[in-house]
Order: C-alpha cells, then sequence, then structure tokens
C-alpha cells in the first residue's frame, strides 16, 4: 500500500501491485519531486500531467491531488492498468485517462494533448537507447507544452538521459536530485517541443 501525500486526498492509501511488477516511488522521493515540480511551476493547478510507466499511478494521482487539471496515465500490463482506474476511482478523481498499452507505442501516435509536466519511471533495466527514443517521441509527436518540465526517475547507477534536441535539462542543481538509489532528471522543453495544436 502507497498513500496520497498531499492535497484534496492526502492521506488516502493507494492498492498496488502484487509482487514485483512494479517499483513504487518511495514517499520521500515523491515529496521531493513534487516540491521540484511546485518550485518550477508555482502550482500544478490546472496543469496537464502525464504519468508513463504509470504502475499504481500514484505520482498521477498525486499531480491530480495537488491541483493538476488532467492526468493521463499510461501502464503496458493490463491489470496494473485496472488498478490505476480503481485507485483513481477510489480518491474521486474524474479526469484520469488511462492507457494501457506500451509507452513507446502511444509516444509514436501523435500526441492527445500537450502536457505541462511529465514524469517517467521506466523499470531500471530499461536499455538507455529505449529511454532515449522515449524522449525523443515526446518531441517529435507534439506531446510537450512549451515549457513543460520533463522528469525522468533512474536507478543511481544509470547516466543521464540522452536528452533530444528541444529538450534541454535545467541549469545546476535543478538538473539533478539524488535520494539514496534513486537520481530524478530534470529537463523543460523549448519552443521547437510545442508541436501540438
Amino acid at each position: 500500500m502507497t498513500r496520497i501525500i498531499a492535497g484534496s486526498a492526502g492521506g488516502r492509501r493507494l492498492q498496488t501491485p502484487p509482487g514485483d511488477r512494479t517499483r513504487p516511488t518511495s514517499d520521500r522521493v515523491r515529496e521531493a519531486l513534487f516540491s521540484a515540480i511546485e518550485s518550477w511551476a508555482g502550482s500544478l493547478h490546472d496543469l496537464r500531467f502525464l504519468d508513463l510507466y504509470a504502475g499504481s499511478g500514484a505520482i498521477g494521482l498525486e499531480a491530480w491531488s495537488r491541483g493538476a487539471g488532467a492526468a493521463t496515465f499510461v501502464e503496458a500490463d493490463r491489470r496494473t492498468a485496472d488498478l490505476v482506474r480503481a485507485n483513481a476511482r477510489s480518491i474521486g478523481c474524474d479526469v484520469a485517462d488511462v492507457v494501457a498499452r506500451s509507452v513507446a507505442s502511444v509516444l509514436a501516435e501523435p500526441a492527445r494533448a500537450a502536457y505541462d509536466v511529465v514524469f517517467s519511471d521506466p523499470p531500471y533495466p530499461l536499455e538507455e537507447e529505449a529511454l532515449a527514443t522515449d524522449l525523443a517521441l515526446l518531441v517529435e509527436h507534439g506531446w510537450l507544452a512549451e515549457g513543460a518540465l520533463v522528469i525522468v526517475e533512474r536507478s543511481r547507477r544509470s547516466p543521464e538521459p540522452t536528452w533530444p534536441a528541444g529538450l534541454e535539462p535545467l541549469a545546476g542543481k535543478r538538473r539533478l536530485k539524488k535520494y539514496g538509489e534513486t537520481h530524478l532528471w530534470l529537463a523543460e522543453a523549448g519552443p521547437t517541443a510545442s508541436l501540438a495544436p
């Protein structure tokens, strides 16, 4: 079990998939993640949030609880995607769009919308080339609003993601947040990344 940390659904518990199908982001890392987002955006109010490799949906649902206007969840495992839907219902989130397909297949299509914040938490064993393709498709297919924030969670043993043209790593200490085994890499979309209507 995990829980929503803050916002309108703060304290509400969420179900997590059984076994080791997912690797839930710890409360400490989630708190730091949202602190970084709020520092960048001021608030999440009405922002569009895209949660890739969503697992239980805890990150996107936390974003909704803190004011995001819409949240889309991409999760390849159908049972886990059903769990995201159940978690959204249990906390009263009526703006959750859950897509039960692989991230690569979804991002290969024209964007459904341009998102203000994208969080990607791929399995740690995911090849760096596959992650680089995901990031390039976000830019090429119009998934990013101008100035969108992209956050990638990786193992501390993984290298920095290969950022495509149109995504610029944040400057200085804002580029990388370190929390034990977990590293969060942050980048911002420039004007060339905003291709969606």
